[in-house]
Order: structure tokens, then C-alpha cells, then sequence
């Protein structure tokens, strides 16, 4: 692992049943990266996210975050990032305001009335719904309420899963630009999808994933997003 580096897998594999679902995945995600993970149903996205959020253990190799391994640091690791699934898991009768103040609670943060306003602000949530059930939010406006709690908690890792799921395009635009800033702003981020318009949006580095194994990369030059053709030629099996 090099010194920069946030999240790594090192020969990591997964096995169920005689069955391979991760085959020797070697890959490095720096800090301020947004790096995500491409690949369709089956090709053993959710297992590696579950390996590196401790939910599952590698049967060879390693996976590590902030340079700890995580089968041996679960606590430790889980304690450092912050997970957005793709159903965001809130409680529905209570408002943005009152979900994020309980979860603080839970997770023994403090933090004042000023900062948990500042952060709903940066997430863009509209101020008005702050005080509505969560039950009236949209999933644009859940995942805004899920990323302000990630910024309380102060976690400079974030894992996403399939974030741009169910999305109008408004809302990816939004997502995608504070996704951005966060990264801007020195945290990492780990995002698992197969949607390839949103990653080539967003992404520093897209690797493929295919059967559990790694098919291919690539990186963002300067400000100009991956090439959303090469990549979905790829996606597909095709030759660019």
C-alpha cells in the first residue's frame, strides 16, 4: 500500500461454497479519489463492499482502509467511514432534523444546532423539508439527509452503493457535484454501480468488474470526465 493510499485490496478473494466470487482484486484508492467500481448483476460488486465495511471476510488476501486491515480492525474501520446504501435506511416518521440528531446520538457525536444546519445546507436540502417525515422525501432528498450525517460524523471515507439508483437527472447532477466537492475537499470515495454515464460523470478512476475479476480502468485526465463510449464498449465486452 502506498503512503497515500486510503483503500486498498491486496490478492483479495472471495470464496462461498466452492464457489469463486472475488478472484485476486489488487487495486489503490487515494485520498480525495473518487474511485468506482463498474461491473452488472453478479459481478461481485455488493462482496467487495461488504469485505471492506467488515460484513464479510476475505478467504485470501487483504482489504484495508486509512491503512488498517479491516478483517482484523472491524470496529476501528467501521468507526472511520460512512456507508450510503442504496435504500437509504432512515425512519420515516420522523424529519430530516430528527433522524439526523438520533443517529448523532446513537453514534455519540455532538454536535450543535449551527453545524447540523451548515451541513444540511451543503447538502442543498431545501430548508423547508427539514422539519417534514422523511416518509414525504424523495430518494434524492433521503440520500442529501443520509450524506449531511456522513459530514457530522466526520468520515473521510465514504462507501456508496449504486447512489445514482432511481435518480432523476437532476438529482445525479446534484449528487455528482457534491460528490465532487467532498472529494475536493480531502475525503475518499468508494463507489460501487453499474451505471456507466454517472460514473464517467463523476469518477477520478472506474475499474471494471466482470465474474469477480478486474477487466480494465480507467482514469480521468484533468477536468475532462472518462470517455462514457469507451467505457460502456468496454462494459459490454466490446473493443473501444
Amino acid at each position: 500500500m502506498t503512503t497515500n493510499s486510503v483503500i486498498s485490496a491486496n490478492a483479495l478473494s472471495v470464496h462461498i461454497d466452492q464457489r469463486t466470487i472475488l478472484d485476486n482484486l489488487n487495486f489503490e484508492v487515494g485520498k480525495g479519489e473518487v474511485f468506482a467500481l463498474l461491473g452488472g448483476n453478479g459481478a461481485g460488486k455488493s462482496t467487495t463492499l461488504k469485505t471492506f465495511l467488515g460484513l464479510m471476510k476475505p478467504s485470501t488476501g487483504s482489504a484495508s482502509v486509512m491503512g488498517l486491515s479491516v478483517a482484523e480492525h472491524t470496529n476501528e474501520v467501521q468507526k472511520s467511514v460512512a456507508y450510503l446504501p442504496e435504500s437509504v435506511t432512515l425512519y420515516g416518521h420522523l424529519s430530516g432534523l430528527e433522524n439526523i440528531r438520533y443517529f448523532l446520538s446513537v453514534a455519540g457525536v455532538d454536535k450543535s444546532d449551527d453545524a447540523v444546519f451548515a451541513a444540511l445546507r451543503k447538502v442543498a436540502l431545501q430548508k423547508g423539508a427539514w422539519t417534514k417525515a422523511l416518509s414525504n422525501y424523495s430518494k434524492g432528498m433521503r440520500q442529501k439527509t443520509a450524506i449531511a450525517l456522513a459530514l457530522l460524523r466526520n468520515a473521510p471515507v465514504l462507501f456508496l452503493d449504486e447512489p445514482t439508483s432511481g435518480l432523476d437527472p437532476a438529482a445525479i447532477d446534484e449528487f455528482n457535484a457534491l460528490v465532487s466537492e467532498l472529494a475536493a475537499n480531502g475525503a475518499t470515495i468508494f463507489m460501487v454501480t453499474h451505471d456507466v454515464y454517472g460514473a464517467c460523470q463523476v469518477a477520478h478512476r472506474i475499474v471494471l468488474l466482470s465474474n469477480g475479476k478486474l477487466t480494465g480502468s480507467f482514469e480521468r485526465v484533468g477536468d475532462t470526465p472518462i470517455d462514457t463510449e469507451a467505457v460502456h464498449a468496454a462494459f459490454a465486452g466490446r473493443k473501444a
